[in-house]
């Protein structure tokens, strides 16, 4: 941890919380730039400086300023992990546990860190970004699309499985036996479908004979070698549509906070404005996925955006005449 010249560093908090922005967007833009080769160990340091600087301005406003200091050393200041656990008191938070991974990958990317780290990690720096951007909203009430484009929240992710037996040919025994576990242990919390935690892009495909079942399409080209070819590609759903049900309430009623309208939704109105303007079923706002006997939903900007700007237009009675209208339907 930097030591501190003197208690006037950081007294303003307003400051860390610029820093952290810049901190955080610098963290984006090396990740997203194709020439960088030290782009994992880059975002992590920064994405790391990014929640720290935001963590330590939220205990400064809810606790005090002697909070970030240690109590027998007033020259330096809490590590990040310290702030997590104040903060995030719950140690099965998907959360904390995504920032806590990525922490330990910060502190041990100088020595194992390889190319293949990538793979491994990206879902967690996705979930990450996201995760800041939400906190950055609910402790300090900033909108972080008014500093970076909502689309530029999307990381540019390589979609390559990792491979055990080419790690173990590749690498000294010590360095592929690190990946090898890492990419086990975050495969099994992962599992758990937490977008908070690890947002997971998985492709399965099948030959169906309803193809209304079907998420993509291929069809017969007789003068391909492969007989084969691509019709509808399938899409980056951690791009298109990062956002569950609870995360898209969240990021409705922020804005309409924004817009000064008093109109709050919840879980049985959101029900009824996606019904109302038949946003499931339609690719540009919903995406359904099916996880064994279970299905998820995860929604577009879209969405979001939709919403606002039809309760914008009507707030007082929006939510009474979509209710008769599907009375009626």
């Amino acid at each position: 941890m930097e030591k501190l010249p003197n208690d006037n560093v950081y007294k303003n908090e307003d400051k860390m919380v610029e820093k952290s922005i810049e901190a955080f967007i610098l963290g984006i833009e090396i990740y997203n730039k194709p020439t960088i080769k030290y782009r994992v160990e880059g975002f992590s340091f920064f994405i790391c400086n990014a929640w720290e600087l935001m963590l330590k301005s939220y205990l400064i406003k809810t606790m005090g300023q002697d909070c970030i200091y240690y109590k027998d050393n007033r020259d330096r200041t809490i590590t990040l992990e310290n702030c997590i656990r104040l903060i995030f008191t719950n140690d099965k938070d998907p959360l904390r546990l995504n920032l806590e991974k990525i922490v330990q990958l910060r502190n041990t990317s100088t020595h194992f860190i390889t190319t293949e780290y990538e793979m491994v990690y990206v879902p967690l720096f996705q979930a990450c970004v996201l995760n800041y951007s939400e906190k950055m909203s609910d402790f300090h009430g900033i909108d972080m699309t008014s500093y970076i484009p909502q689309n530029f929240l999307a990381l540019n992710i390589s979609m390559e499985a990792i491979d055990n037996t080419k790690i173990i040919a590749k690498y000294p025994e010590e360095i592929a036996k690190k990946l090898i576990n890492a990419n086990e242990e975050l495969l099994s919390l992962s599992s758990v479908k937490n977008p908070n935690f690890a947002i997971v892009i998985e492709h399965h495909h099948y030959i169906v004979k309803d193809k209304k079942k079907a998420t993509s399409f291929v069809g017969i080209d007789n003068s391909a070698d492969a007989k084969v070819k691509i019709i509808k590609e399938v899409r980056d759903i951690s791009k298109t549509h990062p956002y569950n049900a609870k995360k898209c309430i969240e990021r409705i009623n922020k804005k309409l906070e924004g817009l000064d309208i008093s109109v709050k939704v919840n879980q049985h109105s959101f029900g009824l404005l996606t019904k109302y303007y038949s946003l499931k079923g339609n690719d540009n706002y919903h995406y359904p996925f099916e996880t064994g006997t279970i299905t998820y939903h995860s929604y577009s900007q879209q969405t979001i955006d939709l919403i606002v700007n039809e309760i914008k237009n009507d707030p007082v009675n929006i939510i009474h005449n979509i209710k008769e209208a599907l009375k009626n339907k």
